[in-house]
């Protein structure tokens, strides 16, 4: 017996001692962790149960040249509850009435939200969708409804916010203003202004800690952020909103009426350079029409007869040809190596001047000007093209611009066909940026212009501004009596009977520029067209340019350039022209009594408002608001006329 309690005390105390070298190895493990790797391990729990939240800085605004709003960021909240925060009395008291209230802000039925927040209740969800996308007013409104209005560690209330892209003018210049977008890989796509200045735009983000809670979810440990985002720089662009509805509106109908695959549409200020208006659309698959990409910008085509103004301008700065000089054009055929270039003209213009071989657009007049006085040695013909600039791009800050092509003799694919080929726009690839930017140079007296989208950034109120001031690429694209001679056969294109463009010359206003018409698709039954018109107005003292450029339209309605593009131009042109206001300025001198003292009128007359303003004004005017006055005046047109007729 005593024997077999002695196996049972060995046995014990075995246990006990293994029970207290497991003690000891437990203790020096505890001791070890806090000591070795207690802050891998405390910062890990903090990681799995704390975390800070980026919170998205509010991008900088974009506005149009009279400070309206072109993009903007609007903060966008979503609205959040824990059931598990608000005592049972506070809920049975208040739960009625807060659904009711969120019945009123957000018109969806009081039964609907109370289901709601019952159904959290009893699931005891801590992170209770409400509502998405609330607006800021409505985000104030929700903070003042019972349990709601009580601070978050009291109330439960959870109110999450993201900052959201809205553009006022909607889809109009949508490739111009631009986005930003954010791929699953976390790349960006950045696309017009919105991309060229986002490092600007997007300011500086904050930080927001939140705890983990049940189900992978976070939530704000308190209603302050750890550090508060800063606001991105505003940009002021060049956009005039007038204009670009115009141009917009303009471009759509004329795509719509020709079944026009794509289109652009451009207007600059002349003596600035800047961007008032550009709309690029393509047609989707339903024959809508959006904007679809930036082919103003991106898009490098052949510019087909536009280019013939620089090739005479070539010829006539090397002294090869006046205006003046006759060029036999023959029946309107020529033919190098098998290829045949005709004149759009069925027998051709015969001997005609060099001015009119531009204003008819005769592509067998320029070919035989610029083979005849360049074939011998091409590369002063390109390299009069190099020197106006038409081989650089234009390094504007949107991205995607393509480059120009220009061919030149030591290329290896350069042959018997390029020269004359490239005299009237075949082999050559521009934008429309790029032609505009270089019509805009003929407007501006030869000086051409780097296009301008930007005028100013702005930060906080106490920054002093970035001003941005016009800047000069060439300060002449040729020689001053050069300049005229191609300003006047610009005019006549318009202007004259015969001129390519003549079915859009107004009365009222005057209009120079270049029709071009280029043939894409060389099969037989695939031939389409490219329609463009390229100028400025009015003639006499440019104020802007334009070019209007729209991609095979239907043959059947028409792919002549003066059909097709030359009036869109006409339309963008007279409707801002007449929105532009005249400013003369009337010296006091010029007012003289005489005028008001041998004007004798009926009592009737006199008490019109009408006939009171045209009193005080100088003798030029007076005479044409008489002619334009007369209609309205009846009877008493009598008097009026009278005195006219005293005064001539």
């Amino acid at each position: 017996m005593e024997n077999k309690f002695q196996k049972i005390r060995i046995r014990l105390f075995i246990i006990s001692f293994g029970v207290l070298i497991f003690s000891f190895f437990l203790i020096f493990k505890i001791f070890y962790i806090q000591i070795h790797e207690g802050s891998y391990y405390k910062k890990l729990a903090k990681e799995r149960t704390l975390k800070n939240f980026e919170i998205q800085a509010s991008r900088g605004n974009i506005y149009s040249d009279d400070n309206s709003l072109l993009a903007t960021s609007v903060t966008k909240y979503e609205i959040r509850w824990d059931s598990k925060v608000a005592s049972q009395k506070l809920i049975n008291n208040s739960i009625n009435e807060l659904s009711k209230g969120l019945s009123e802000i957000f018109k969806k039925p009081k039964s609907y939200y109370l289901n709601l927040l019952k159904e959290g209740i009893l699931r005891s969800n801590r992170y209770l969708l409400i509502e998405r996308n609330v607006n800021y007013s409505d985000y104030k409104k929700v903070k003042t409804l019972p349990i709601f209005n009580l601070p978050s560690y009291k109330g439960g209330l959870i109110v999450e916010s993201k900052v959201v892209r809205a553009h006022p003018i909607g889809k109009i210049a949508e490739r111009t203003i631009g986005y930003e977008l954010k791929d699953p890989s976390g790349n960006y796509f950045r696309v017009g202004l919105e991309g060229a200045f986002s490092h600007l735009l997007k300011g500086e983000n904050g930080r927001r800690l939140k705890q983990k809670i049940a189900n992978n979810q976070w939530k704000p440990i308190n209603d302050n952020n750890e550090k508060e985002p800063t606001e991105g720089y505003d940009l002021y662009s060049s956009i005039n909103i007038n204009i670009q509805d115009i141009v917009h509106h303009e471009l759509l109908n004329q795509l719509e009426k020709f079944e026009a695959d794509h289109g652009c549409a451009i207007v600059m200020e002349t003596n600035t350079g800047e961007i008032k208006a550009i709309s690029n659309l393509g047609k989707t698959k339903n024959g809508k029409y959006y904007e679809k990409l930036n082919y103003a910008i991106g898009e490098a085509h052949e510019p087909g007869s536009t280019f013939k103004t620089f090739s005479l301008i070539a010829a006539l700065e090397d002294n090869f040809v006046d205006e003046n000089d006759i060029v036999d054009t023959g029946n309107g055929i020529l033919t190098f190596y098998d290829s045949k270039i005709k004149d759009s003209k069925k027998g051709g213009y015969g001997e005609i001047t060099v001015s009119k071989i531009y204003e008819v657009s005769s592509n067998t007049g320029v070919v035989k000007i610029i083979n005849d006085n360049y074939k011998k040695n091409p590369q002063d013909f390109v390299d009069r093209l190099y020197n106006i600039g038409i081989n650089k791009i234009l390094d504007i800050p949107i991205k995607g611009e393509a480059k120009p092509k220009l061919p030149h003799p030591s290329d290896k694919n350069w042959n018997g066909l390029s020269l004359p080929w490239m005299s009237f726009g075949y082999g050559v690839l521009l934008t429309p940026l790029q032609i505009l930017t270089l019509y805009n140079a003929i407007a501006n007296n030869g000086e051409m212009l780097k296009p301008r989208f930007i005028n100013k950034i702005k930060g906080y109120s106490k920054m002093k501004p970035t001003i941005f001031e016009k800047q000069i690429l060439n300060p002449s694209i040729c020689s001053k009596p050069t300049l005229k001679k191609i300003q006047k056969m610009m005019f006549n294109v318009v202007d004259k009977k015969w001129g390519t463009a003549h079915n859009i010359k107004d009365n009222l206003f005057s209009i120079s520029g270049k029709t071009g018409t280029c043939q894409v698709g060389y099969s037989i039954g695939d031939v389409q067209y490219i329609s463009s018109f390229v100028g400025y107005f009015p003639s006499e003292n440019p104020i802007y340019s334009c070019i209007v450029v729209i991609h095979k339209p239907n043959k059947n309605k028409g792919y002549y350039g003066s059909k097709v593009a030359a009036p869109v131009f006409k339309r963008i042109a007279k409707k801002i022209y007449n929105r532009t206001p005249i400013v003369r300025t009337i010296k006091k001198e010029n007012f003289e009594d005489k005028y008001q003292k041998k004007i004798f009128v009926s009592p009737e007359v006199s008490k019109r408002k009408t006939f009171k303003n045209f009193l005080l004004i100088n003798k030029d005017t007076y005479r044409y608001k008489i002619n334009s006055f007369s209609n309205s005046i009846g009877p008493n047109f009598s008097h009026l006329k009278k005195i006219k007729n005293e005064e001539s």
